[in-house]
């Protein structure tokens, strides 16, 4: 029989919305599929925008990410493959928004996504969860089952403020409920070179979080901002572009981190 393959389990979260979490989950997976990982989009965000970004429209979704979370599908039953190689997802459906209030009264509440990961057999490479904009039992389900917590901030000082509430939030988890989990690496968005604001910004951070934070940064990019409206990512979109030749370079450092790791 051949190996089976285990998931390197990735949440890519930010309570703070508009910072490009999704477009940096969607662009690092197809970055890292390109190079012939087998990687799967986990969408946990009830606005569905890792799903649509990728061309995944709501009404053709049989069964996503919520049927997994409340375990009426496995997780291989709710996999939909993409027009990308080697890139998969399970799509968020709309009744992805009532999970919260559902879990609330869960045994074990915390632990819903685990169990659906666990009973499935591993095949992909790496698995990313596009976590929701908030701190809720959706992104501690995401916590609680990852190895890692992928961070994208944007260049902003109020930025700053969340970020350290998700690290303390993070530390919580790991002592009460997953003691595996890391934060994985935090990567700068929407810089502005023509900004001083994004300079300093991106200087203190690095300045506290030392080589946590990625060395790639992801600037300010009409074409990373166009390409969700096409249903693509912007590698597609436009690969020339500065925000896709950013995300490759990330994607770069992520691979080269996790051959450290093993």
């Amino acid at each position: 029989m051949p190996k089976t393959r285990c998931s390197r389990i990735i949440a890519v979260a930010n309570q703070k919305g508009g910072v490009g979490k999704t477009t940096t989950a969607i662009n690092l997976s197809t970055a890292m599929a390109a190079v012939g990982r087998e990687v799967l989009i986990f969408d946990l965000d009830p606005q569905g925008n890792a799903s649509t970004g990728l061309g995944i429209e709501r009404k053709n979704i049989s069964a996503g990410s919520y049927e997994v979370l409340i375990g009426d599908e496995s997780l291989h039953s709710a996999v939909v493959k993409t027009e990308i190689p080697h890139l998969s997802i399970v799509p968020a459906s709309s009744d992805l928004s009532g999970a919260e209030l559902e879990l609330v009264g869960a045994k074990r509440r915390e632990y819903c996504l685990k169990r659906a990961f666990a009973e499935s057999k591993c095949k992909f490479d790496y698995i990313l969860i596009d976590c929701p904009p908030a701190l809720g039992l959706l992104t501690l389900n995401a916590l609680t089952v990852a190895q890692g917590i992928l961070v994208p901030l944007q260049c902003e000082y109020l930025a700053l403020e969340g970020l350290s509430q998700l690290v303390k939030t993070a530390e919580r988890v790991k002592k009460t409920f997953n003691p595996n989990l890391k934060l994985q690496g935090i990567v700068l968005t929407m810089f502005d070179s023509r900004n001083n604001l994004s300079a300093l910004v991106s200087e203190d951070v690095r300045e506290y979080f030392g080589r946590t934070v990625y060395k790639a940064v992801i600037p300010r990019n009409v074409k990373v901002s166009e390409a969700p409206s096409h249903g693509r990512p912007v590698l597609l979109y436009d690969f020339n572009c500065p925000g896709s030749q950013a995300y490759v370079h990330l994607a770069a450092e992520v691979l080269r981190r996790e051959e450290e790791l093993d």
